[in-house]
């Protein structure tokens, strides 16, 4: 790939065309080098969270993935956001396509790490709470918090969980993640 440049706008075709062995995501236009393979923890929570999420999935119409998976947030409006959240879970199947997901997904969790926190904390959450992401979890592995921020009115409101509580999903009905499980060791 050519060098980018701080000066320049880039969108999904630009991206489509990064054939490097890294990973990125595209933020207004503004390209973001991805931090290198997550921690063992990171994955194990990811993991965890996946699996209470897609048990409770199953022969429902929602699915869930996780990364790495792009979510096109403003696939029909500029084209130029793109990120691989942690987990996602998308309602609406017509947003999906055998390479992403086009549109805001209904639910999108994101695992801090230090090389991320700044970026999921108000990059993302601008643009997840600007395009309709109806549920933002931001899960603090050194707290053992979970923040979740509900879209109400455009704007979120924000609920925060400590380990061992239970946290309601709200996008999907009788749907809870048991923080106890996730930060076991």
């Amino acid at each position: 790939m050519d060098a980018l440049r701080n000066d320049q706008h880039y969108t999904y075709a630009d991206y489509c065309t990064w054939d490097d062995d890294e990973r990125w995501e595209l933020i207004n236009g503004v390209p973001y080098l991805m931090a290198p393979g997550p921690t063992r923890s990171h994955q194990s929570i990811s993991g965890k969270i996946f699996l209470q999420i897609g048990i409770f999935l199953q022969g429902k119409p929602c699915k869930v993935y996780a990364a790495p998976f792009d979510v096109r947030l403003n696939a029909d409006d500029g084209d130029d956001i793109v990120v691989q959240p942690d987990i996602l879970v998308v309602c609406d199947q017509s947003k999906l396509n055998n390479a992403n997901c086009a549109g805001a997904p209904d639910m999108i969790v994101e695992i801090l790490s230090p090389s991320t926190a700044g970026k999921d904390r108000h990059l993302k959450f601008n643009a997840y709470q600007k395009y309709g992401v109806r549920e933002y979890w931001i899960v603090d592995p050194d707290s053992r918090t979970v923040s979740v921020h509900i879209l109400k009115n455009g704007e979120y409101t924000t609920y925060a969980y400590a380990e061992p509580e239970t946290v309601p999903v709200r996008v999907l009905d009788g749907c809870t993640v048991t923080l106890s499980d996730v930060f076991a060791e």
